[in-house]
């Protein structure tokens, strides 16, 4: 019987795939690389083709490549939005799915939509058009990944306050990496190409710092490479006999800390393509009457940001941690468990040390690898 209904969800799971549009992102290493410019090249080259090709939302900056490349582009009328008495504009998606096109171009696919629109971020509605069978190009710079803020939130000097979840960028059905050396780009941002005359000198003072792009650069040349990777590995005939790969990864209370393990684990599975799970074991001395309320709004906050990545969270309550670490990784099957490296002062390391030794000598008797992360 359970046999016969993973049958029929997996059926039914196919034929959602067939009516869903297909995704394109151009993906840079920041603002001013050409993603926008390359959509649009591609929009004209489709209408010449004869597709229908609508442009949702474009933004550019008024630069003047880009705005000339608009000429002969049929575009679709924004959204008109009053906040706080002013008039603002985003996308229509109401209107998009009304005029259905076969393909349809939204730019900024990590904007947040202005409040009181129909959802709260645009990859949130890009996903309601793809959903409706239309096919999406968008754009996005690699330092909007949510997975990735572990990686670079430390090492930018501008905050990253605009971000889409990986999966949203794994759902993807082509990424192309629009490529520009990082010499050229700072050029063309002294030229006035990028932003205006008054906003350079700011620029190059902050984001637009050669080490900087060298990084983000870097990273996306590695997540375009692991897309191609995936899309490959899905695309072979499944290996039965392979184990399939399950990740789980333990927090606490550290509202800092966990989130930097959920976001490298959550990029540990990505690789994988492997289902990933949180466990928080609540203790006696964390339960509900004798944690702080700043603790548990960073609990709730972490476990939404898991389920944004693609994992699953999974509460206990228990006082012994490694027998109920333990009880979860056989429970769930897991292939690889993570844990975080601990940072306290030297009794508190002696303790979890004490902790640590516990569990590993509990998982002796079990397949599983463990992940130390810092």
């Amino acid at each position: 019987m359970e046999e016969q209904r993973k049958s029929a969800e997996h059926f039914l799971e196919l034929i959602k795939q067939s009516r869903r549009g297909k995704f394109k992102i151009y993906l840079g290493m920041c603002a001013g690389v050409g993603k926008t410019y390359r959509m649009q090249q591609e929009s004209h080259n489709l209408l010449r083709n004869g597709i229908d090709v609508q442009i949702g939302y474009i933004e550019t900056h008024n630069r003047e490549e880009t705005v000339a490349q608009l000429a002969g582009l049929p575009l679709l009328p924004r959204k008109k939005i009053y906040y706080k008495g002013n008039e603002l504009e985003d996308l229509d998606v109401d209107l998009v799915l009304q005029k259905h096109p076969e393909v349809v171009v939204v730019d900024e696919l990590a904007h947040t939509n202005v409040p009181g629109s129909k959802n709260e971020k645009r990859w949130q509605d890009v996903l309601e058009l793809l959903d409706a069978g239309i096919n999406v190009i968008s754009a996005v710079n690699i330092q909007h990944l949510e997975g990735l803020q572990a990686d670079v939130g430390d090492l930018l000097s501008v905050p990253v306050y605009e971000r889409i979840p990986d999966r949203v960028i794994q759902s993807a059905d082509e990424i192309v990496f629009v490529d520009i050396s990082v010499e050229d780009l700072i050029g063309r941002l002294k030229e006035g190409k990028i932003y205006t005359k008054e906003k350079i000198e700011t620029a190059l003072k902050n984001f637009f710092q050669s080490e900087q792009l060298l990084l983000l650069r870097e990273l996306a040349l590695k997540e375009v490479a692991a897309h191609a990777i995936k899309k490959h590995e899905r695309e072979k005939k499944p290996d039965s006999k392979r184990k399939a790969e399950k990740f789980m990864v333990c927090i606490g209370t550290d509202e800092k800390k966990a989130k930097n393990l959920i976001r490298r684990t959550a990029r540990l599975a990505s690789y994988y393509q492997a289902d990933w799970f949180v466990l928080y074991i609540q203790t006696p001395k964390e339960s509900n009457d004798k944690i702080a309320l700043d603790k548990q709004r960073y609990l709730i906050n972490n476990f939404k940001l898991a389920t944004e990545l693609g994992g699953q969270v999974i509460q206990v309550q228990g006082k012994d941690v490694p027998e109920n670490i333990v009880d979860q990784v056989l429970r769930m099957e897991i292939t690889t468990l993570c844990v975080g490296w601990p940072y306290w002062p030297f009794l508190r390391i002696l303790w979890s040390m004490g902790i640590f030794r516990r569990l590993l000598k509990k998982l002796e008797k079990i397949q599983v690898d463990i992940i130390i992360l810092s």
